[in-house]
């Protein structure tokens, strides 16, 4: 019989659920099994973190979801990492991102996932800390999301005056030409944030 490794299998699938984490709930559906049980195995993965000094990272409990995280006493060489001109570049997902709230602003973050069919909280964190795009208000209705736009250091990237100045897209969606045109305008923008 082929015994389960579940602190490994726990421990997975909360660095695949990056800074969403993951209910009790979630982990006993994945897992299959009992919500006693599931605390058991969060509880023992915590504790070998906590046991285990030369570790960077641990599990904590927040809003509901169990998540990784890095310990505090680190924080000053990941702002370093953070600042470092090395990590400058923005990712595929980010771009994406960008150009979804670039043409769609105000935007909420649901709004976004729904154009591009998936989860964007890391490149929303990513855009903001670059100061790319910020928050710029409250949704109406339930749950009031916050809505998303671009800042004048987007601009300033782009050499634009004012959003208006972004290339038209056209009205008639061919997503070949729209995959073209895309690439176009972040290859520019590329070069300028990555020099």
């Amino acid at each position: 019989m082929e015994i389960i490794n579940w602190q490994s299998i726990l421990e997975s699938l909360l660095f695949a659920a990056g800074d969403e984490g993951l209910t009790l709930k979630h982990i006993t559906e994945v897992l299959e099994i009992d919500e006693i049980k599931a605390r058991e195995i969060i509880e023992e993965l915590m504790e070998v973190y906590e046991r285990d000094s030369q570790r960077g990272i641990m599990i904590v409990q927040l809003a509901g979801t169990y998540q990784l995280a890095t310990k505090k006493e680190n924080a000053a060489y990941l702002k370093r990492l953070v600042d470092s001109p090395h990590t400058t570049a923005l990712s595929q997902a980010a771009l994406e991102t960008l150009a979804i709230i670039a043409y769609k602003q105000p935007i909420t973050r649901a709004e976004i996932e729904e154009i591009r069919g998936v989860k964007t909280e890391r490149p929303l964190h990513t855009l903001m800390s670059k100061a790319l795009i910020k928050e710029v208000g409250r949704a109406e209705g339930t749950g009031r999301a916050y809505l998303y736009g671009t800042t004048k250091e987007f601009l300033d990237y782009f050499g634009l005056k004012n959003i208006e100045e972004l290339p038209q897209l056209p009205e008639k969606v061919d997503e070949e030409y729209v995959q073209e045109e895309a690439d176009l305008f972040f290859e520019n923008f590329k070069e300028t944030f990555n020099s």
